[in-house]
């Protein structure tokens, strides 16, 4: 029987996906009190907000990929699909999730160095915090450096000119794409930016994430009026293209509680399942 639940995207999300695993919930409470990454996190929002007049890229859309990153693979793990650390021999479960929730967690403090370039400066600052993180739960050893560079993988991916080589990392990227409700675009357009991005996304209602579809995933967008649907196509679409698991996801757009559109997203690259 089809299990009838969703998840709204939302800083609270993280409080219903984190599992009871007290691995996972140490290296949560490490990366949300670890110094240096609540430090990049904040000034990357210096350049992406202050500076740019971009959407929020700091501590709170951190917190909200996370989240949805999670609950991504639940949906998904609970239908069936295998994780890519699991599957290539690399961890266990909780392993695969800790790298799906640092990898969510860290994709953007590449920011903090320059917006051109984010995603290379991303996996740069991972090698070393995740370095840090990881050998506090798994000590200096050969484990700690493999999940470390699975880390690093799915941060470097989070940019849809990159495609995911992972499910890890897959889940992180969609997750990212699905931060986009009007609350991320309140702080540019505050600051006088009125383009079509701000205009699409303060358009944005709520993001659900549910398994109760045509497809294993669907991402329900509730929007006050049409203009929204830029950011499914530009933004979260070219996630979902990129993400490697773009033939198991639909986007349902609704406008007034009425569906507007549907849209699935082509691939020329899948995550292999086995």
């Amino acid at each position: 029987m089809e299990q009838e639940y969703k998840y709204e995207v939302g800083v609270k999300l993280i409080e219903k996906t984190l599992p009871e695993s007290d691995k996972v919930r140490k290296v949560w409470e490490l990366l949300t009190t670890d110094v240096e990454v609540q430090a990049y996190l904040k000034m990357s929002n210096v350049f992406a907000v202050q500076r740019l007049r971009y959407n929020d890229h700091g501590p709170i859309h951190s917190r909200i990929v996370a989240g949805s990153a999670l609950a991504i693979y639940k949906i998904l793990t609970e239908k069936g699909f295998k994780p890519s650390v699991v599957a290539d021999g690399v961890g266990d479960w909780e392993d695969s999730i800790i790298v799906t929730l640092m990898g969510a967690y860290l994709h953007d403090i590449g920011n903090s160095v320059h917006r051109t370039h984010h995603p290379i400066y991303s996996a740069m600052l991972t090698d070393r915090i995740a370095e840090k993180i990881l050998s506090k739960i798994y000590g200096i050893s050969e484990k700690a450096y493999m999940l470390k560079q699975e880390v690093m993988h799915a941060v470097f991916c989070h940019d849809e000119a990159y495609n995911c080589l992972t499910f890890e990392a897959a889940c992180a990227k969609i997750a990212d794409g699905t931060d986009m409700s009007s609350g991320r675009a309140r702080y540019p357009y505050r600051a006088g930016k009125n383009d079509i991005h701000a205009l699409s996304a303060l358009s944005i209602e709520r993001v659900e994430l549910s398994p109760n579809g045509a497809k294993p995933l669907t991402i329900n967008v509730y929007m006050s009026n049409e203009t929204g649907i830029f950011q499914i196509d530009t933004v979260l679409g070219q996630k979902i293209a990129t993400s490697g698991l773009a033939p198991y996801v639909e986007v349902r757009a609704y406008v007034k509680g009425k569906l507007f559109a549907v849209r699935s997203f082509e691939t020329t690259h899948v995550i292999r399942q086995s």
